[in-house]
């Protein structure tokens, strides 16, 4: 998996590319995230268009992701989820935990300002 960072209106938007399976890349990932807060970066947008598959342990990861931005008082949606990973989602009944959009911009549009 690689992970990808820019920012766009004020909020980080993060791009996971590839296959999504936990493990070493669940470090980096929440150490990323723990990073952003540091920065009093709390609005993150996750990018899924580009996942070509996720495991439970990749939703895991997703999972741990909502929480840390959640004890930080932060927004935490993802975007682009392809109909792999919502088919995914709606098994293990996560679709209505995350808040999920079609896009990037939709995701951004969903932040309050």
């Amino acid at each position: 998996m690689k992970i990808k960072t820019t920012e766009k209106y004020g909020a980080v938007i993060v791009e996971l590319k590839g296959n999504v399976m936990g493990g070493d890349d669940t470090k980096e990932f929440n150490d990323l995230l723990h990073k952003l807060i540091d920065e009093k970066k709390i609005r993150v947008i996750i990018d899924l268009g580009d996942v070509k598959f996720m495991n439970s342990s990749g939703l895991g990861m997703l999972i741990g992701g909502l929480t840390t931005m959640k004890k930080a008082n932060g927004f935490y949606k993802l975007a682009n989820v392809t109909d792999k990973i919502e088919s995914l989602l709606i098994i293990t009944k996560l679709i209505t935990i995350f808040e999920h959009y079609e896009s990037v911009d939709k995701a951004l549009e969903s932040l309050p300002k």
